[in-house]
């Protein structure tokens, strides 16, 4: 049955409120919550009557039995106004001073939420110095990145550069393939599942509960009926799901986001499984899979044994982001389509003299740059490294916690380690932890190390003993989220 577009994140704002501490606060997904609450979890997944039971206990001595989504503070406490100069400003200076005190302040804040950065996909591991001579020029790659403008000031060169690079990790020949450096990952994905509806005005987007916000933020952005489908406790679409819900709309083509990592939990969905789901059930040459790598669509193609994203199977694009695992120091992503798709969608622009099927039209002209240079002085073999090292201080970090009696989850493909959340809403904003429910996680990048990791620990170790001290309130359990095998809570450990 075809479902409503809809996600959590994007209903926050109907019902939020702003405490006394100026911390804004809205009930967990409050829009979705009556749908959620009556759809039964899939049978492979339900535990026993008597053991749901003791978690809703446990869950509501702890109080958290309707968790409220708690949001950032409200900035406006605390913006840097902008102010009319003064008359004399230019005589006395002042007003350079304070702006430099300014930049000062905010910087030695950089340098400290820098230090306790662990809950987000970035790596910050970067020196581009020799790029600071490029900065006094505004670099604008208007439109299609193949062929020039009359606006003289682009990178092109580097781009097309940085997307012949791609199409070969991918395995797409150049005079196969179309693309353009995005200014996110969100664009990526805007442009996949766009140029997935040219083909086939009529799809249906199919999507695994846990994909990134952006792809139901498309689907309601381009008036698509969107079907959202279960995941397995890995967080791994549920293609058993996933044919049961294609069966009901067979007469309709299906778009399909896989994602190359989930947001939360890093699972990678089984491309081929679902490739076969489509095929075997009616829909060969009736489907486009758009690949959402955002992190992990780097990393994967370097891990041992991992199950490849190729342009030799039946996809028709991959987006990643390049401020994550790349580490650029701006928000950029990496969009690959077939060239046969794009021509739906381009359009002759003659104040641009050239062609444009971007979602955005003006680009950074300085992101090509960043990521031409990082790819060059990393290469291949330089990005496997960072991806084993990533994965083995994943694996330290998972044995740690659960070492010390926290319940933890790593899934195989995966640097994103999961675990319970915190107690307290302050360590989680001072180590900027990404949370969702009773779960937490860090994803460990290339710029996290050992000992950034057992400082964290360490932490997180002393604190927890104080959170519980009382023996009243108990640690979350997260059986229903990581499975009963990775919940270390009073009823499962």
């Amino acid at each position: 049955m075809v479902g409503s577009v809809g996600n959590g994140l994007a209903d926050l704002g109907s019902g939020a409120a702003v405490s006394a501490n100026g911390v804004a606060k809205a009930s967990y997904y409050p829009a979705e919550a009556a749908a959620v609450a009556a759809e039964p979890l899939p049978m492979e997944l339900e535990p026993p009557e008597a053991v749901a039971a003791a978690e809703e206990e446990l869950e509501a001595a702890n109080g958290r039995r309707a968790r409220e989504i708690v949001m950032g503070r409200n900035v406006h406490t605390s913006c840097f106004a902008v102010k009319e100069p003064d008359a004399d400003d230019e005589e006395t200076g002042e007003r350079e001073a304070a702006m430099a005190s300014v930049l000062a302040l905010y910087r030695r804040s950089l340098v400290e939420r820098t230090k306790h950065h662990l809950g987000y996909p970035y790596n910050l591991d970067f020196d581009y110095g020799a790029l600071a001579q490029l900065q006094h020029f505004s670099i604008n790659n208007l439109g299609d990145p193949f062929i020039e403008s009359n606006y003289g000031v682009h990178s092109r060169q580097f781009e097309v550069g940085v997307l012949d690079w791609f199409a070969r990790l991918w395995e797409l020949e150049k005079d196969e393939y179309w693309g353009y450096i995005t200014n996110c990952g969100t664009e990526g994905n805007l442009h996949g599942i766009l140029v997935g509806r040219e083909v086939f005005p009529d799809g249906i987007l199919y999507a695994s509960r846990e994909s990134h916000y952006s792809v139901f933020k498309a689907g309601r952005m381009y008036r698509m009926d969107c079907v959202k489908v279960d995941t397995l406790i890995s967080g791994e679409i549920d293609c058993a799901d996933f044919q049961r819900k294609l069966l009901q709309n067979r007469d309709k083509p299906a778009i399909i986001n896989v994602n190359i990592g989930t947001t939360v939990k890093g699972a990678v969905d089984d491309l081929d499984l679902v490739i076969k789901t489509l095929e075997e059930n009616g829909f060969k040459d009736r489907f486009y899979i758009h690949c959402d790598g955002a992190l992990f669509g780097l990393m994967i193609p370097f891990v041992k044994k991992a199950p490849k994203v190729t342009f030799k199977k039946p996809i028709g694009s991959v987006s990643v982001s390049g401020h994550k695992f790349v580490g650029c120091p701006m928000p950029c992503g990496v969009q690959i389509t077939r060239l046969k798709h794009i021509n739906v969608l381009s359009s002759n622009v003659e104040y641009l003299a050239s062609r444009d099927a971007t979602i955005m039209g003006s680009r950074n002209g300085h992101a090509p740059i960043f990521l031409w240079y990082t790819l060059n002085r990393k290469g291949y073999r330089g990005f496997q490294k960072e991806v084993q090292k990533c994965l083995r201080n994943a694996h330290y970090l998972k044995d740690r916690l659960k070492q010390a009696g926290i319940g933890a989850m790593l899934n195989e493909l995966s640097s994103t380690v999961v675990f319970e959340r915190p107690k307290d809403e302050e360590f989680v904003r001072r180590w900027q932890l990404a949370c969702e429910g009773n779960i937490a996680h860090v994803v460990v990048m290339p710029s996290v190390n050992i000992d950034k990791l057992d400082y964290f620990l360490n932490e997180l170790v002393e604190k927890r003993a104080s959170w519980y001290q009382d023996g009243i309130s108990q640690p979350p359990c997260i059986a229903r989220d990581l499975g009963v095998e990775n919940c270390l809570c009073g009823l499962h450990k």
